[in-house]
């Protein structure tokens, strides 16, 4: 039997997806004996308690089945900036000189490739193997950036091993990062299935949805949802500008959870468009996942994906969805899960989001074979088996002297 692995988990704490995948993957690595440090500036949210006791030696703010080591970020008047990446690698040179690690796992390669770059330089032979997995903008936008581009590049290239979630993105990340496709290995993202699991009846009174909103004669209206971080690239006026077109046929109304740097101006434009009493901005919500369930349909207007967790979550819960055509979607909204209509075409996303909510017969339909497909393509455990099969690979090749 192989031994356990030492696995530091390097990643943003957010409701992004790659915080998302991190957090998860941690806990899947942890339920098959590894041991695993989280390293962030907070603990991320997917690793906070929920509905069960935690040991009493046991942190009380963070799931018992992993290890948490928070980035100490300085702050000072000398900086205009906060170093963030060299307070990432100086805590992991600092963990690793404490404690044998056998891999750091790294999400997000903007900085966090460059950390590793340092952690090897500051540690030598004696440094662990790093792996990178690329998650979408980190290749597309902030990696193509030309004042980080080249860095980026080189660090990327200089990891252990390299991952991505799609073939959109792995193709993507070979040609940004002047990469051998051979080198990044395809590992699709997951679902927790059981957190994000249909209802026996999906009811917007019982599941809470209903008393997010003023009574009235919209009371039977479906009810569309959205998750993101309300960056531009998840182009969130897109939401209000369907909505109000939905509206000219249904009396449908939206729950949007997250927060951003574009939530007023999504508040502004709902005012603007007459709608803002149909649409509910929770801000960020760890339980959403039970409100999410009994939804009628989940949107998705991103500029790009690279692959599109949130998508995928909502499948998993039996909702279809409805989004752009871009990037890594179409790997995962596959023909039934939902609809995907062109970049930026509001109009057929209206379209299609009405056809696909206004017939409970055919949502229910287009839901069952949502949750069916995160079923048979994107659990947990098949995908921490493939990371831990990776990994294992990454540290055989290393010993060996060679590289993936």
């Amino acid at each position: 039997m192989s031994r356990p692995l030492t696995i530091a988990v390097v990643c943003y704490p957010g409701l992004g997806g790659s915080g998302v995948v991190a957090s998860e993957l941690a806990l899947g690595l942890a339920g098959r004996g590894h041991r695993v440090h989280v390293v962030a500036t907070a603990i991320p949210e997917r690793l906070r308690p929920r509905g069960r006791e935690v040991r009493p030696e046991a942190r009380p703010d963070i799931r018992p089945e992993v290890q948490f080591e928070r980035i100490e970020v300085p702050s000072s008047p000398v900086f205009e900036h906060a170093p963030y990446d060299v307070a990432v690698a100086s805590h992991l040179v600092e963990l690793a000189r404490r404690e044998p690690i056998d891999l750091v796992h790294l999400h997000y390669a903007v900085p966090h490739a460059a950390s590793a770059l340092l952690v090897a330089r500051v540690l030598g032979a004696a440094a662990p193997a790093m792996v990178m997995t690329l998650h979408g903008t980190d290749v597309t936008q902030l990696g193509a950036h030309p004042s980080l581009h080249a860095v980026t590049a080189f660090a990327v290239a200089a990891a252990d091993g390299i991952t991505a979630p799609s073939q959109y993105l792995r193709g993507a990340a070979a040609e940004q990062f002047g990469l051998a496709a051979e080198r990044i290995e395809v590992i699709p993202n997951f679902v927790d299935l059981e957190r994000f699991a249909p209802p026996a009846r999906r009811d917007h009174e019982a599941g809470g949805l209903a008393s997010l909103f003023e009574r009235g004669q919209a009371d039977h209206g479906p009810i569309l949802f959205h998750v993101s971080n309300f960056r531009p690239i998840k182009r969130p006026l897109d939401l209000i500008e369907v909505l109000a077109r939905v509206r000219r046929s249904l009396p449908a109304r939206a729950v949007l959870v997250g927060d951003g740097p574009e939530r007023d101006a999504v508040a502004r434009r709902a005012h603007e468009l007459g709608v803002e009493g149909a649409v509910r901005l929770l801000g960020r919500r760890e339980d959403f996942c039970v409100l999410l369930r009994h939804a009628d349909g989940f949107l998705l207007p991103s500029e790009s994906e690279g692959f599109g967790v949130a998508a995928l979550e909502a499948m998993a819960a039996g909702v279809p969805v409805f989004g752009y055509r871009v990037g890594g979607l179409p790997e995962v909204v596959t023909d039934g899960a939902g609809t995907l209509v062109p970049r930026g075409d509001v109009d057929a996303l209206a379209a299609a989001v009405v056809a696909g909510v206004r017939d409970r017969a055919v949502r229910d339909a287009m839901g069952s074979a949502a949750r069916a497909a995160a079923e048979e393509r994107f659990g947990r455990e098949a995908a921490v088996v493939r990371y831990e099969t990776y990994f294992r690979h990454v540290l055989a090749s290393r010993a060996k002297g060679s590289s993936l």
